[in-house]
């Protein structure tokens, strides 16, 4: 089957079971689905041949089988699969849960931090309703109360307008966006460290809670539910191993007993198990850094006060600092409060996925069953072969690492979960491997067997007994994930899975638009000039410094010239001019110009008139 082809098979096979299990009332994530149909193609005895085109008929019986395994509530198979996928979308260390909680609160105060930091300078009403927008960044980046509660409110005013005035906000108004985002960042962590001095002076501290308290009360308790839940699963796979050894031994005595039921049982557990000690550890390391801040604090805040101590003022570089590390500190108290919750919502949802183990084999029954069986603990096996080892010289082209040859012996990737190499394809058991037995280096990868026969047997024929596990795998296909064996599933992966170096996770790849850009040069440019490749060139300049060697500079003054200053001149240069051929001319006649002498009469009853004629002649114009 081409891959493009698959590709697309798989995906309407997916969505196709989705949408039955939906119909009867089961909605179930896609990762689900797909790890499910994975399963059901990787089962042997389910004769699906991935070789060859699927036909109608084909699909139809892998729907068919996919929907009856995924309502099958009955099936500890399915409820493994539920809780593998669970815990892969789920689960997150504590870098990667702190790096989203961070980015949650970021995105929560985009909006506060976009008002103020696009804010410029403007009028004295505008500015101190920025000022108030940054009161209120300051409260929510702290988490220290709410923006609702007055008290809170007017405690961080004053904590700001002691070290961020309002006549300094021109000057904030003049940064740009970056340091303005910066400024407000570092505004928080001062006001938050004041706030909490103020508290321990009983000054103030309205809608603070004593996380330290809190903590040192909430996480040994956490831890000591976990712990119980490890070790009530612990010996429930104690048993079902004990069990399953009985049966193995005498079939007949427990005919109504289903062993592939009971081996997809304690698989469950061994998972759950496995789930298990991964938040415990987590709880342990948060128990230890929560000690370690309490310390820290105590001391940070002793040094706080002696340095305020008697001292009506204080320069700011000496107690800013101080304020700056006990907020860091108290960020610290509240990531571990994060961290804490979210185990605890961990352990408590993990919790339903075993929860078919006592509907299954209840505690009667086991107890009836166990009659007569002797149960042995994980440490109790590894005590019966402490002073069993295997014996190097047998094996002339094997490699065998022990304690006291192999540096970094407790650091070595051990394969298939630390479980007995041999008796998981022979067996079907995930019996806990004996370092101290011996551990086989097979092709860079490392086993270990839970008794020096297994070892033997195994380190005769590795590949054999890996292909077996692989077998049996294919089979009980929640082992993939218990054994890790994702590497040797991969080319029947459906999409594409985000994967590490260390373990394989369903988790759906984050998808984000990103643009980059190269700039032209990085760096300066490396190019010697004056590099030369022709040898004669370089001859040539050679005879030309030593003529140079030979030549002197001579130079005069008279008497004239002496003491006196350089003179230059300096040249216009033309100026672009233009002429014009033709010109326009007007002309004109004389203005007639004649006046007239005794109108007004005169002593005489005669008038007498005398006309003068003023007009210039043609030629005068």
């Amino acid at each position: 089957m081409s891959g493009e082809l698959s590709q697309g098979v798989i995906k309407r096979i997916i969505r196709q079971v989705g949408l039955e299990c939906a119909a009867q009332g089961q909605t179930l994530s896609e990762t689900l689905v797909a790890f499910m149909v994975k399963a059901v193609v990787l089962d042997p005895r389910n004769d699906f041949n991935m070789d060859r085109i699927l036909t109608e008929n084909d699909m139809r019986d892998l729907i068919q089988l996919c929907v009856t395994r995924l309502l099958d509530t009955t099936n500890p198979s399915l409820s493994t699969i539920k809780m593998q996928v669970y815990f892969d979308m789920n689960y997150a260390n504590q870098d990667d849960l702190l790096s989203e909680q961070e980015h949650i609160l970021e995105g929560k105060l985009a909006p506060v931090v976009r008002a103020i930091t696009e804010a410029g300078p403007c009028a004295q009403e505008e500015m101190e309703n920025v000022y108030q927008k940054i009161v209120t960044y300051v409260l929510l980046r702290s988490g220290l109360g709410s923006p609702r509660d007055i008290e809170a409110v007017r405690e961080v005013t004053a904590a700001l307008q002691s070290v961020f005035p309002q006549t300094e906000m021109i000057t904030f108004a003049s940064l740009s966006k970056k340091d303005k985002e910066q400024r407000l960042k570092d505004l928080a962590m001062l006001v938050t460290g004041i706030r909490l001095y103020n508290k321990q002076c009983q000054k103030g501290g309205s809608g603070i809670d004593d996380l330290p308290a809190i903590l040192n009360e909430a996480i040994p308790s956490a831890t000591q539910t976990v712990d119980e839940r490890l070790n009530s699963c612990q010996l429930l796979a104690h048993r079902y191993t004990a069990l399953l050894e009985s049966m193995q031994e005498d079939p007949h005595r427990y005919s109504q007993l289903s062993a592939f039921k009971l081996k997809e049982a304690l698989f469950n557990v061994r998972q759950y198990e496995g789930f298990l000690c991964i938040l415990l550890s987590d709880a342990i390391t948060n128990a230890r850094e929560v000690e370690s801040l309490g310390v820290q604090f105590e001391a940070a805040m002793l040094v706080l006060k002696n340095t305020m101590k008697d001292k009506p003022s204080i320069e700011s570089r000496d107690v800013f600092p101080l304020f700056m590390e006990l907020s860091k500190l108290w960020t610290g108290f509240q990531d571990a409060k994060l961290l804490l919750s979210f185990l605890t919502n961990m352990t408590d949802n993990l919790q339903q996925f075993s929860e078919i183990q006592s509907q299954l084999f209840p505690e009667e029954m086991l107890t009836s069953l166990l009659e007569g069986v002797t149960v042995k603990s994980d440490e109790e096996r590894k005590k019966e072969t402490m002073g069993t080892r295997v014996n190097v010289s047998h094996f002339e082209n094997q490699e065998w690492l022990f304690p006291e040859t192999t540096d970094d012996f407790d650091e070595l990737l051990i394969q298939y979960h630390g479980f007995c190499a041999h008796s998981i394809g022979v067996k079907g058991l995930t019996l806990v491997g004996n370092p101290a037995i011996g551990i086989l280096k097979h092709k860079e990868k490392c086993y270990v067997f839970s008794s020096k026969e297994a070892a033997y047997i195994f380190a005769q024929d590795p590949d054999k007994f890996i292909q077996l596990n692989v077998e049996k795998a294919k089979e009980y296909p929640e082992l993939i994930q218990l054994l890790e064996l994702h590497h040797q599933f991969e080319y029947l992966v459906p999409h594409a899975q985000v994967r590490n170096a260390n373990k394989c996770s369903m988790k759906p790849p984050p998808k984000r638009d990103s643009s980059t850009q190269t700039d032209t040069h990085i760096l300066p440019p490396t190019i010697v000039r004056s590099y030369e490749w022709n040898e004669w060139e370089l001859r040539r300049k050679a005879i030309k410094l030593a003529n140079l060697r030979r030549k002197l500079t001579h130079a005069m003054q008279t008497d004239l010239s002496h003491m006196r200053r350089e003179n230059f001149t300096q040249v216009y240069l033309p100026k672009d001019v233009g002429t014009q051929t033709k010109r326009d001319n007007s002309s004109n006649v004389p203005r007639p110009q004649i006046f007239l002498k005794g109108l007004r009469g005169g002593p005489s009853p005669t008038t007498h008139m005398v006309a003068v004629d003023l007009t210039r002649p043609l030629d005068e114009t």
